[in-house]
């Protein structure tokens, strides 16, 4: 009888493998008759070409045809189309009929559910609609104060280093990151930049590139091999944890809300802030409260789209300056017209928006090192483009970190020049928060942290070049890293 039943098994698995074979060829065949083919390996397609994360950013710019800007690649069975030629993006990023995010995103599911990253369909926009109204500035400027008192525990915690003259920013900057969206999203502090080592700390760094991790590897990706991996049980553990201590704030928080007034003030008499959670939590959808799965799965991602990317940004920001010594420059004196003799106080929403040279500085660190430096849709049902067929099934990859630093686009690409934003030319590509109906729902918040954040550092330290010169060696993880680390020097700034 056992053996009955793992036949039974067996010849499922060789019928659904086929079935998706079989779609994929005819996609593959489809696609061939307008667009660039590289061809690879039966079953596996072309995942051996790239040995590591770093690979995929080095050779995929060499591979995508620099006339068509496109190339369709298959990993594992799974057809995609690379695009950085800038009519087709804005089609496919502007299209309302490719709301879903491609297939890889799924790799989050056990941490994220169906939340705005990784959902899509009418649950999505629902969802979309309601979270909107929690990212308007009247809401983001009561999360200044979360900004500046973590800035505060940061700008500390980097004096006391003793090896200032060498440091990884983006460790501290991650860390500070963390803080910042614990606190904005769930009112909760978890004192990471204090704790670095906590299981919380853990899980979420682990659950935040494990969805890349799975990506590249032939057997990670594949749902009934992943099992056989200690990643798989690593994986279950963390989300867990993270899902618990979710739910129990989520618990403490309905409770906070459904109390009387006196409980909405600290023991000053000043109103509580609001966190991102307790928004969700008085929304209504035809006057009935959120489901509590939806709301864990919403602020979890908020967790996970909120602190990585920001520190990615921040730090390679602050690479930059201190590998470009008369654009820093620039940003002091503005920084020193904003503040005046009042150097060192808190930024107010007025001094981030007079922060227009800062904005600058931030947008062309985006344009040569966009947080997510590849993300795509995936298509739902057959989609028509310039009288071609994309066929159902196909996975449409978007890649910021080649196209911005495409000639065609940018004049000497790899220099890093901020006035390309001075007067910046709609012409050319500038997708590092995406765009459309999924652009980055964050984003205002992102820029005011940011701003926020590199302020407070520039005007407490000079930033230097270490000895000898650092080196970036970029990897695309789920958000672009590093695997060198993104190392600065630090000097107290003396006014």
């Amino acid at each position: 009888m056992l053996d009955f039943v793992f036949s039974i098994i067996f010849a499922s698995l060789i019928y659904l493998f086929l079935k998706d074979r079989y779609r994929a060829n005819k996609n593959w065949q489809q696609l061939n008759k307008w667009l660039p083919i590289r061809a690879g390996w039966p079953i596996i397609g072309n995942a051996l070409e790239f040995k590591d994360l770093p690979d995929y950013l080095a050779k995929l710019p060499q591979m995508i045809p620099k006339k068509e800007k496109v190339l369709v690649l298959n990993f594992v069975g799974s057809t995609a189309i690379f695009v950085t030629e800038k009519e087709f993006v804005d089609f496919i990023l502007s299209s309302q009929d490719l709301l879903y995010k491609s297939i890889d995103y799924k790799l989050y599911s056990k941490w994220l559910g169906n939340g705005l990253i990784t959902g899509g369909g009418q649950e999505w926009r629902t969802r979309r609609r309601i979270i909107n109204p929690s990212f308007n500035y009247s809401i983001l400027e009561n999360f200044l104060e979360i900004f500046d008192s973590n800035g505060k525990v940061l700008i500390e915690k980097l004096k006391k280093n003793p090896t200032k003259e060498r440091i990884d920013i983006h460790h501290d900057i991650t860390l500070y990151t963390l803080d910042v969206i614990c606190e904005a999203a769930m009112g909760v502090k978890v004192n990471a930049q204090q704790d670095s080592d906590s299981a919380y700390v853990r899980n979420v760094s682990f659950l935040c590139q494990i969805g890349m991790t799975r990506a590249v590897s032939i057997i990670k990706n594949f749902d009934l091999l992943y099992p056989l991996t200690l990643d798989f049980y690593r994986e279950l553990r963390a989300a867990k944890h993270l899902r618990e201590v979710t739910d129990s704030v989520i618990k403490e928080r309905s409770r906070w809300i459904s109390n009387d007034d006196d409980e909405l003030t600290d023991d000053c008499g000043r109103k509580k802030k609001m966190a991102f959670l307790d928004h969700l939590l008085k929304a209504r959808i035809d006057g009935k409260p959120l489901p509590q799965e939806w709301i864990r799965e919403e602020v979890n991602t908020f967790m996970f789209a909120g602190h990585d990317t920001s520190a990615s940004a921040i730090s390679f920001c602050l690479y930059f300056l201190s590998e470009n010594p008369e654009v820093q420059k620039g940003v002091v004196e503005e920084q020193q017209s904003i503040f005046s003799d009042d150097i060192y106080r808190s930024s107010t929403l007025n001094d981030l928006n007079m922060m227009k040279y800062l904005e600058c500085v931030i947008k062309e660190t985006l344009r040569l090192c966009p947080s997510v430096p590849i993300y795509g849709r995936y298509v739902d049902k057959d989609i028509n483009y310039k009288g071609n067929v994309i066929p159902k099934g196909t996975n449409i990859i978007l890649f910021p970190f080649g196209m911005h630093r495409d000639e065609d686009y940018y004049p000497d690409p790899e220099k890093f020049d901020p006035s390309r934003f001075e007067n910046p030319d709609e012409k050319r590509p500038y997708i590092s928060f995406s765009a459309g109906p999924r652009n980055c729902i964050g984003q205002k918040f992102a820029w005011l942290e940011m701003k926020t954040i590199i302020s407070k550092i520039i005007r407490n330290f000079e930033l230097l070049p270490t000895n000898p010169r650092h080196k970036l060696v970029y990897s695309a993880e789920t958000v672009l890293k590093s695997i060198t680390g993104v190392d600065i020097g630090l000097k107290i700034r003396k006014w």
